[in-house]
C-alpha cells in the first residue's frame, strides 16, 4: 500500500455478521468481484468511481453506495487525491432479519438505485464506525439498525426472482460449482466446455451473462473468499495460498489486498486473530 493510503478492515468480536473498513485509496484499484453480503458505504473524502453492471457511478461526501450480494463491481480513484470512505459489509442474514422486523418486505430484500444523497444515513454509518471503535457494542448494534432500516425503508424492494434458466445458464452455474470443486487445479476453458458439452466461447458468454465476469475472474475472487474463510479459522496465509490453489503466499497477498483492501495479515490482526505466521 502507498504512503499516503491507509485502510483497516475489522470485525467486533460482539458484532457477528458485520465488516467494517474505513479506509483512503490513491492509486489503490479494485478489480471486478463480488460480496456474499451488502455494501453500505459513505464517502468522507474525494470521489470514487464505482463501476457496475449498470454503468459507473461517481460518488462524493454525502452520498451512500448500495451494492446487492453477488453484484459484480470495480472500484477506483475518480480524482487524483483519491477518496476516504466508511463501510459496513452486514451479511445477508444481519440485512434479512432487519427487513423481517422492520419492512413489509417479502423475498430477499434488496436495492435498485446504487447511490443515494442521504446525508443523514451516510451520518449514521460514520457513527456507527465510531461507536464500534469506542467498544460501545450496544450503541453500534442500535445505529446498525437503524441506519439499515433506514435505507431497507426508503429505498429497498424485494429483489426479483430468477426467471427460467436457459441452458446456457445452466452450462455456467455447472462451470462454476465444478471451478469450486477444482480450485487447487482448474481446467482451461476448452476442457471445462468440452465437459460441459458446449463451446469455449459459448460457455464464456454464458458465465459472464450469469455471473458479471470470465470465469478465470471469477475464480480468482472465490479463492480469496475461500481464503478469508480459511484465515478467519486461523490458518497461516501461506497455508491458505497453497489450500485455495495461489501459487505461493506472495500469489495470494496480491490478489487480497486488491480485493478486500487490505494484505492478510493485517486482516486476521483485524479479526483479533493475531499476527499472521
Amino acid at each position: 500500500m502507498a504512503k499516503d493510503e491507509w485502510a483497516r478492515l475489522w470485525q467486533h468480536e460482539r458484532l457477528p455478521g458485520i465488516d467494517l473498513l474505513r479506509a483512503r485509496y490513491v492509486r489503490h484499484t479494485f478489480p471486478r468481484h463480488s460480496h456474499e453480503g451488502y455494501v453500505f458505504g459513505t464517502i468522507t473524502g474525494g470521489i470514487e468511481e464505482v463501476g457496475l453492471p449498470g454503468g459507473v457511478v461517481h460518488a462524493g461526501p454525502g452520498t451512500v453506495v448500495m451494492i446487492n450480494p453477488e453484484v459484480p463491481h470495480t472500484a477506483r480513484a475518480g480524482v487524483p487525491e483519491g477518496w476516504v470512505y466508511s463501510i459496513l459489509y452486514p451479511s445477508s442474514q444481519v440485512v434479512a432479519e432487519i427487513a423481517a422486523e422492520t419492512t413489509p418486505i417479502r423475498g430477499t430484500p434488496g436495492f435498485a438505485e446504487t447511490d443515494v444523497a442521504d446525508r443523514q444515513a451516510a451520518h449514521l454509518i460514520r457513527e456507527f464506525h465510531r461507536a464500534a471503535e469506542q467498544g460501545n457494542a450496544l450503541a453500534a448494534d442500535s445505529v446498525l439498525r437503524i441506519v439499515v432500516a433506514r435505507m431497507l425503508r426508503r429505498y429497498g424492494s424485494a429483489l426479483p426472482t430468477r426467471e427460467t434458466r436457459t441452458a446456457g445458464a445452466l452450462n455456467a452455474e455447472r462451470a462454476r460449482a465444478l471451478l469450486e470443486e477444482r480450485m487447487d487445479d482448474p481446467p482451461t476453458l476448452h476442457a471445462l466446455a468440452s465437459e460441459l458439452g458446449t463451446s469455449p466461447f459459448a460457455l464464456l458468454r454464458a458465465f459472464r451473462d450469469s455471473y458479471g465476469m470470465p470465469p478465470h475472474t471469477w475464480l480468482t475472487d472465490a479463492r480469496v473468499r475461500r481464503a478469508r474463510q480459511l484465515l478467519d479459522g486461523g490458518a497461516a496465509p501461506a497455508e491458505a495460498a497453497v489450500s485455495v490453489g495461489f501459487t505461493d503466499q506472495p500469489h495470494l497477498t496480491r490478489h487480497f489486498a486488491r480485493i478486500v483492501g487490505v494484505p492478510p495479515g493485517a486482516y486476521q490482526r483485524g479479526r483479533g486473530l493475531g499476527a499472521a505466521r
